[in-house]
């Protein structure tokens, strides 16, 4: 049977569940398209996911078939070029990612080809976690708790020598339109790498090092996650219950919390999980135009906050704490809208994932999944001294203040010639803000 195989977010040939499926066809066709605005996004965006198809089609003895465009398009012309009898695929569970699956199923099915989508980018497939009447979990903790205890299959092993891959006539694996600034690495074979040496490097420490912002405490895996070069199934088979292996396996499970939530919720990828959160009195962008370029460009006059703007527009990645720092700023110090932040970091971050993004920025917003949401509000000078004591990662990413050696570095306005490089003063009072927040939210109270 001639079986076209759509790679989409599982870019990788071991671990991969719905590869497994078909692995045995008669001809296995493999295919990736790329949108055709993919010139749009950000140099490092662009590059990311061109380096990771790359080493993708790197792995394939024959390569990759390529098509650039709407992948229901481009994927019913594959099928009739090549008298394919099925298509295969990993089954979405994100908003986008279903909506494209039923477009490329719907023009499958005027075609008599079967679109067969099996397995998820997860360990435990959006839905499966429910409670005891049948309904979804709204908070993490006792989906964690339920979705340990659910489980999940072991790793997928697959002989890539025994496919009888096939290549047809096509496109070429597009160019970069844009120089990057480094190299940008991808694909499998760096994502095992990267585990590792995440292994051997941070994971024993990993409880206590990974809010560290100037520590490589993290496991840099959220690109390879986001693109599907390694799958969880295969991180959760080698962790063993050591405190930073225990918090580790949490924290993919937030990963598979938010994606549940999001497929139950669809509409949440840019619209309110509690929706009277969309009353609120939120500042207007057009007029406020000032205060927003300078969260955008990191000049607030807070270190920790523009350092990690910095970070995001000049390396398409910021540190998971900072991401939440920089949120609560733009909602609760600035007042806009999480949706605005959210897309600017859909923008720019090269492990952008639209579960996690979205989720995430609306839990630290304060309409998300959360008990008591709205007052957390993260004074940004504080969180730099507690996640980044000696100032050294604000060194790194704003040169600035660079001349101040020490954990001063968070309240340049205090130091002498703290200011006399060029930084500006905050350009907000962060006291005057939690108040002006917390004061909104009691209007919304009111109403």
């Amino acid at each position: 049977m001639r079986t076209l195989f759509w790679f989409r977010r599982d870019r990788r040939l071991q671990d991969n569940e719905a590869l497994a499926s078909c692995a045995g066809a008669s001809e296995l066709y493999p295919l990736f398209v790329f949108s055709e605005d993919l010139a749009s996004l950000t140099a490092l965006r662009e590059a990311s996911i061109i380096e990771s198809v790359r080493s993708l089609d790197n792995s394939i003895p024959t390569g990759l078939n390529i098509g650039i465009g709407d992948s229901a398009e481009e994927i019913a012309k594959f099928v009739q070029q090549n008298k394919i009898d099925k298509v295969v695929a990993t089954r979405a569970f994100d908003t986008t990612g279903m909506l494209e699956q039923a477009s490329v199923g719907e023009k499958l099915h005027q075609l008599s080809i079967p679109l067969e989508l099996v397995g998820s980018y997860y360990a435990v497939e959006p839905g499966t976690i429910k409670k005891d009447d049948g309904t979804y979990l709204k908070v993490y903790t006792p989906f964690y708790k339920r979705w340990y205890q659910h489980g999940w299959q072991a790793p997928f092993s697959i002989d890539v020598s025994s496919i009888n891959w096939k290549k047809a006539k096509g496109a070429s694996l597009p160019k970069l339109t844009r120089q990057t600034p480094f190299l940008v690495k991808a694909g499998e074979a760096f994502a095992l790498r990267t585990w590792e040496r995440f292994k051997e490097r941070a994971l024993d420490q990993y409880h206590e090092d990974r809010n560290r912002t100037d520590l490589s405490g993290t496991s840099h895996l959220s690109h390879a996650l986001a693109h599907g070069e390694i799958h969880p199934r295969t991180l959760l088979a080698e962790l063993g219950d050591g405190d930073g292996e225990e918090v580790y396996r949490k924290e993919l499970a937030w990963r598979e919390f938010y994606a549940d939530v999001l497929f139950n919720n669809p509409h949440t990828l840019d619209d309110y999980f509690d929706a009277k959160y969309e009353k609120m009195r939120y500042d207007n962008p057009k007029q406020h135009k000032a205060k927003l370029e300078a969260w955008y460009q990191g000049k607030t006059g807070y270190p920790i906050v523009d350092a990690a703007m910095r970070q995001l527009v000049q390396s398409g990645w910021m540190h998971n704490r900072a991401r939440m720092i920089v949120a609560s700023f733009l909602v609760k110090d600035l007042h806009f809208e999480w949706q605005i932040g959210a897309k600017f970091f859909e923008n720019h971050l090269t492990d952008f994932d639209p579960a996690s993004n979205s989720h995430g920025w609306q839990w630290t917003a304060g309409c998300g999944t959360d008990a008591s949401p709205y007052y957390r509000i993260f004074n940004p000078t504080l969180q730099g001294v507690k996640f980044d004591p000696n100032g050294d990662y604000v060194r790194r990413w704003v040169p600035e203040l660079s001349h101040i050696p020490d954990g001063s570095i968070h309240e340049p306005w205090k130091t002498i010639d703290g200011l006399s490089h060029g930084y500006p003063s905050p350009i907000v009072d962060h006291d005057t803000e939690r108040g002006e927040s917390l004061a909104r939210l009691e209007e919304l109270k009111g109403k």
